[in-house]
């Protein structure tokens, strides 16, 4: 248990070390921008790189004030509609004073985005959010930092994601629900809506899977690589730590999330470097908009999560090492996952010609596994020039993605379509 807790403490006790030099940074920085052109922006701009280095990066808010709907700007208001102690079920409520509007506000389709759980908060779809809250009733799955869970609720693993969306369906109305499942997440959405089909359940009306690791055996990434490369046990005793004093979560087993920070930076650690050099430049040529910019992206990647080891490791053997959802062996709360069982629920798969994370054809393999919809209710999109980020934010997820998404899910909107109240 101390080699457990060792590194965990180590990074804590760093994290807190650094602090009074992010404070101190912070004021030089301001002094330094306060002196003539040209004589203190250098310094500045060095001790602004500083404070970004050494500063902590918390919970980021999703700030989403308001949205254009229905030719208005319309105010949005988050709601917790439902709260277990590893998810809070997060709905953007839209609000006009204009009647109009609000009944039109009220008949959009509803909307359940599923964040992943793989290292960032839910924010990270924060562009996915405020464009599809333009159009749709939206509600997100905020899923918690493990370190912030106490050990009396118990552990969370794979089946528990697939049961916790089960949940959110059924609570949010299956049949006039769309699911959209954003990478990590596409594959505990198709095993829900899998086992609801199973069990004679409603399922939603539509299922839009994005650059998620259906079956990681086609076009293998590094990051299928990495995952299958190595035994479970190699991930265990060098990826799971136990939580440090000091946090709710202490004694749990977790993949911190500076770990997993370091795994990404490193799978391109000249684009960050580079990414950093450019924001100093940007500071001492005062280009402030451009290192704003860099500055809302980084708060954004560097905040990170832990993962109950439980849900981390049975994501590393079942979705990238076994591959059981795609071959037919796995088996959720003992039961086993049907794809082809799915009916009624029409499918869309979308991929980045660019993904470097999940390979070409991947998430298409889906629809394959999905042979009792009809090929009507089927649909492929594979967008030229999209890396996986690109997928759910950014220019062509606004102008490309997110028209086809929205479409999609228009064309099988069960009240818009047949009128049904459900």
């Amino acid at each position: 248990m101390l080699r457990a807790c060792m590194l965990y403490e180590l990074h804590d006790l760093q994290r807190r070390w650094l602090r009074p030099f992010a404070g101190l940074a912070r004021v030089q920085a301001d002094l330094l921008r306060r002196a003539p052109a040209g004589l203190g922006r250098p310094a500045a701009a060095g001790w602004e790189l500083l404070r970004r280095i050494t500063k902590d990066h918390p919970r980021p808010a999703f700030g989403i004030e308001s949205v254009e709907a229905h030719g208005q700007t319309v105010a949005v208001r988050e709601e917790v509609v439902v709260h277990t102690p590893w998810c809070r079920l997060v709905r953007f409520a839209r609000h006009s004073d204009d009647l109009q509007v609000g009944a039109r506000l009220a008949r959009d389709p509803r909307v359940l985005l599923c964040a992943p759980l793989s290292g960032h908060f839910a924010t990270l779809l924060r562009d996915t959010v405020r464009s599809l809250a333009a159009d749709h009733d939206v509600y997100v799955t905020d899923w918690s930092d493990a370190r912030e869970v106490p050990l009396a609720d118990g552990f969370f693993g794979l089946d528990d994601y697939v049961l916790h969306l089960e949940r959110f369906l059924r609570a949010l109305g299956p049949a006039r629900t769309h699911m959209i499942a954003v990478c990590q997440p596409a594959v505990p959405a198709l095993a829900a809506v899998a086992r609801m089909a199973s069990a004679g359940q409603e399922t939603p009306a539509t299922l839009v899977l994005m650059g998620g690791p259906i079956d990681g055996r086609i076009n293998p990434t590094q990051v299928n690589r990495l995952a299958s490369e190595r035994p479970l046990v190699w991930f265990e005793q060098n990826l799971i730590h136990r939580v440090p004093a000091g946090f709710p979560g202490e004694g749990r087993r977790v993949y911190p999330g500076f770990l997993q920070l370091a795994a990404f930076v490193s799978m391109n650690p000249g684009r960050h470097f580079a990414a950093y050099r450019n924001y100093w430049l940007d500071r001492v040529r005062g280009r402030d908009e451009q290192a704003a910019a860099h500055e809302r992206f980084y708060d954004e990647y560097n905040a990170v999560l832990d993962m109950d080891a439980l849900y981390y490791l049975e994501t590393v053997r079942l979705v990238f090492q076994e591959h059981a959802l795609a071959r037919g062996t796995w088996w959720v709360a003992g039961e086993p996952v049907h794809p082809g069982d799915i009916r009624d629920t029409a499918v869309l798969t979308v991929e980045g010609a660019e993904d470097d994370i999940t390979g070409a054809g991947q998430t298409h393999a889906a629809l394959g596994l999905c042979s009792g919809v009809r090929e009507a209710d089927k649909q492929r999109l594979t967008v030229e020039g999209a890396g996986h980020y690109g997928i759910f934010s950014g220019a062509r997820w606004r102008g490309s993605i997110y028209p086809a998404v929205r479409e999609f899910v228009r064309a099988h909107d069960r009240i818009t379509t047949r009128g049904q109240l459900t």
